[in-house]
Formats: C-alpha cells, sequence, structure tokens
C-alpha cells in the first residue's frame, strides 16, 4: 500500500459541507511516512492526474489501491491551527501582555517592599 488512510468523500465527509478526501493517518515505516511530505490532514485533489473531487469514499478507496508503484499526488496542505489563547493574531507573537509587562512593575514592587523593611528595622 501507500502507507497512509483517507477519510471523506460524497457519501462520507469527513468535514460538513466538503466532500474532499483527506488524509486521516501515516502509518510508521509505510510509503508516504518514509518519502515524508505527505501530512495527516492533508487534503488530496488529484491521483495520477485522476481528480478526486465529487466522488464516493469507496471510489477513491480504489483508485488509490490501483494506482501502481509510482504515484503522483496534488495535495493541498491543511493550514496549521495556532496554539493558544482564542484571539490569537498568527503573527507570531502571543497575545495578552508580555512577560516584562508582569515582571519589571513585579520586581520593581518587591525591591520597593525589601527597602521599606529594611529601613523600618533600622529604625527599631
Amino acid at each position: 500500500g501507500l502507507g497512509f488512510n483517507i477519510v471523506g468523500g460524497t457519501d462520507q465527509q469527513y468535514i460538513a459541507n466538503d466532500s474532499s478526501i483527506y488524509v486521516s493517518r501515516i502509518k510508521k515505516d509505510g510509503a508516504a511516512y518514509l518519502d515524508g511530505r505527505l501530512q495527516e490532514g492533508d487534503k488530496i485533489l488529484a491521483i495520477n492526474g485522476k481528480d478526486l473531487k465529487d466522488l464516493r469514499h469507496k471510489d477513491a478507496v480504489e483508485l488509490f489501491r490501483n494506482a501502481g508503484y509510482h504515484v503522483s499526488l496534488k495535495i493541498q496542505r491543511r493550514l496549521q491551527p495556532q496554539n493558544g489563547p482564542v484571539g490569537h493574531r498568527g503573527d507570531g507573537e502571543a497575545g495578552g501582555l508580555p512577560l516584562a509587562a508582569i515582571l519589571v512593575p513585579g520586581l520593581a514592587l518587591a525591591a520597593t517592599a525589601v527597602w521599606i523593611l529594611l529601613r523600618y528595622r533600622q529604625r527599631m
């Protein structure tokens, strides 16, 4: 086999209102894994020049099974979801306050408290 599983099709939509074929799993040490270019979540648009649009799942599986030794896939890379809080800008910067905006005032407050404590102890 090609070393990966697929989901989707007109009869088994993986994503609502989308009958495309997607890579659901790449089998470790399989052909796709060893090649390294295909990723889980990729949408497969065509195999060996044959468009996969509007196919039933079993018909897509049959195309993959009969693809032969040399296989050419046309894929659309899935956009990776951003980790972080909702509203993340996705421009490389995390949302919320920078760490320095919390640490600097906190350190200043701690230093002031130590200074006051030392001054207070001297008076006693």
